[in-house]
């Protein structure tokens, strides 16, 4: 059991946290191997959100520690303005060739939240580039989340976010619906069905505010934070036809969905749609250390590289773009997934978690289930006096049963890591059904 003394909670103030709530009952994990967490009474949890959808070859993995150390001892910092390193250019070229055919050129950022704010920053300065300035709005969709900068806060349709700091919204933005319906969706496996036709709310919006304002469109291809909403058939594709015809970029999230999570290098690929950029970030780097980016198509990058050679084509960047830390870690990491084949086998995991998760149709309060690649969502009932009191009940029971859940109100979200086996991905559902029937 570890013994390690419990430090002063006080001065931290916790991200996305109800503060009050964790201080009275602490959780503090200090160590991580495999899919496993340790907690500060020597417990160990299995991980079965992979950290925060981050950390897809689990905890403690040496390659990425060996990386890390070896470019410490190397290089610990380079500025990536007006001079660079080796690894920021490896790293781009890595996972370039990971990207859909034509994405061949990467921007570096520290986290998604920044890369999202990158992307967007990118499409108004490419249309500009091209001399439609005019085009400078930016078209979300409802419940989506794309990170905590304001261009994301103002794309993303969290409603807590947009309720907070609306105040702070950049104007010229407009939101797409949803994808979720239950009465259509409920209990589907992989992608729904119906829904194709939501898609056609965009030519709603190019009629209300005229194709020659739009700047671009950006979505997740399957939305994670909201509880894991999978694109209908079509839906996907359906955009793609429409923001090619009116000339408006397609943009995907992809900070959750890059890197595997759906069986695929990307969500793009696995579902056959090719945006004009994605954004990533979470899992490049294993969590080891902060990275994110924009990976764009090479026709948006070469329209900016115009004028004199000595000109700034993009007046946009972070001291920390392409660290080289982090660009090592990131290395590591992609070649950990090419050398032990683990797209592959999140893929073959992908069809385990299917079938388990499923049986947890008839269990208490569940009302849906729903499910693509290797993450999975459980919608229970609210309780009519205490909306997401039975999300944070599940979590609480799911810490005393082994299991680190993720819950965002009543919605319960699973994604485990790749190098989890098929009788771990069966223990935590068996785990979690357990957690569901104690849950009052």
């Amino acid at each position: 059991m570890n013994t390690a003394r419990t430090p002063d909670l006080s001065s931290f103030w916790m991200p996305f946290t109800a503060n009050r709530h964790f201080k009275h009952h602490p959780h503090l994990m200090v160590a991580g191997e495999g899919a496993y967490f340790t907690l500060h009474d020597g417990r160990r949890v299995f991980d079965c959100l992979s950290g925060l959808w981050c950390t897809p070859l689990g905890h403690g993995r040496p390659e990425i520690t060996s990386a890390v150390s070896a470019q410490l001892a190397e290089l610990d910092f380079a500025p990536t303005f007006q001079v660079g390193h080796p690894k920021a250019f490896e790293l781009a070229a890595r996972i370039a060739r990971w990207a859909p055919n034509g994405m061949n050129r990467v921007f570096f950022s520290n986290s998604g939240s920044e890369a999202v704010d990158s992307a967007l920053k990118i499409a108004i300065a490419y249309h500009q580039a091209r001399g439609d300035a005019r085009r400078v709005r930016i078209i979300g969709r409802e419940r989506a989340y794309h990170g905590v900068g304001i261009g994301g806060i103002s794309a993303g349709g969290i409603a807590a976010n947009r309720r907070t700091f609306g105040a702070l919204a950049a104007p010229f933005v407009d939101h797409l619906p949803h994808t979720y319906d239950p009465a259509q969706m409920r209990f589907s496996r992989g992608q729904p069905a119906w829904g194709a036709h939501l898609a056609d709310a965009l030519e709603r919006l190019v009629a209300l505010h005229d194709a020659s304002t739009i700047a671009a469109v950006i979505v997740e291809p399957m939305q994670g934070s909201t509880g894991v909403i999978v694109p209908p058939v079509g839906y996907l594709e359906r955009l793609r036809e429409i923001c090619t015809r009116h000339g408006i970029l397609l943009i995907f999230d992809e900070v959750i969905t890059g890197f595997g999570r759906l069986g695929a290098n990307f969500a793009a690929q696995r579902l056959n749609v090719t945006p004009d950029m994605i954004v990533f970030a979470k899992a490049v780097t294993n969590g080891a250390i902060p990275l994110g980016g924009v990976i764009v198509d090479q026709r948006i990058h070469d329209a900016l590289m115009q004028g004199p050679d000595q000109t700034i084509e993009l007046f946009h960047g972070y001291t920390y773009s392409g660290h080289p830390v982090a660009c090592a870690a990131g290395l590591a990491t992609l070649e950990v997934m090419e050398r032990d084949g683990l797209i592959a086998r999140a893929q073959a995991l992908s069809a385990v978690l299917e079938h388990e998760v499923h049986g947890l149709r008839d269990e208490p309060h569940v009302v849906d289930i729903r499910n693509i690649g290797l993450a999975a969502a459980i919608d229970l009932t609210p309780r009519p006096d205490a909306p997401g009191a039975r999300g944070r009940a599940a979590f609480e029971r799911g810490i005393e049963a082994g299991l680190l859940l993720r819950f965002t109100a009543d919605t319960v979200a699973v994604a485990p890591p790749f190098v989890s086996t098929e009788d771990e991905v069966r223990h935590m559902i068996g785990a979690l059904r357990t957690v569901l029937r104690r849950v009052e």
